[in-house]
């Protein structure tokens, strides 16, 4: 069990978390300031500083959170599934959970549709969760494939996916108002997006 020190640090990153969520959605994120955010937590900037080295950073740390939720999900995938229907169920099952209404990675179903939503809405969150990598995950599909970790391949499909899924994002961030966005709206965008991506590279022919 976590001691009070470990505690007290969770709730604090925890908060800021929500609080950059919450001035993002009142203000837009590029006039949402580091300032704001921790004002809102009755922080120093200092105090944010030891958790998050920029604003971005904080969005990225959430990504980071899910990403270990996914990864446990692509562990737990049949050997014979290749690197994209493994990222595609894996992704899946985490969106299942937050839909059946099981908190991932602490945060509730409402809160990551809003997380999805901003990365979505900012040009440099778009390119730093398209960019993103986890280790762990990169270390299992490449196991998967029979490859090295820095193979080329391994990258291709793994840009691919996270292109995909990014425009699947935006997708839902445009959406209409009055869709109700939640879990399966944003599992349901990413399924079209990943059959487009299907029937584009179904085209090609080998040499």
């Amino acid at each position: 069990m976590p001691g009070l020190r470990d505690r007290k640090k969770a709730r604090t990153r925890r908060l800021l978390i929500d609080a950059a969520v919450d001035s993002c959605l009142l203000h837009g994120y590029e006039a949402t300031t580091i300032d704001q955010i921790a004002e809102a937590v009755e922080v120093s900037t200092r105090t944010f500083s030891r958790y998050f080295a920029s604003k971005d950073a904080v969005f990225i740390a959430v990504i980071d959170d899910l990403a270990g939720e996914i990864t446990a999900e692509l562990q737990a995938q049949p050997p014979d599934l290749g690197p994209m229907e493994s990222l595609r169920a894996a992704h899946v099952a985490v969106l299942t959970r937050i839909a059946e209404r099981r908190p991932v990675a602490g945060l509730t179903a409402e809160r990551i549709v809003m997380i999805l939503q901003i990365v979505a809405s900012a040009e440099s969150l778009r390119h730093a969760a398209v960019d993103y990598r986890s280790p762990a995950a990169m270390a299992i599909l490449a196991d998967r494939m029979g490859v090295a970790p820095d193979d080329k391949r391994l990258a291709l499909a793994v840009t691919l996916f996270s292109t995909t899924i990014v425009n699947a994002c935006t997708d839902v961030a445009a959406s209409d108002s009055d869709v109700p966005l939640g879990p399966a709206f944003v599992t349901d965008r990413l399924e079209r997006a990943l059959t487009d991506l299907a029937q584009f590279t179904a085209e090609l022919r080998l040499p």
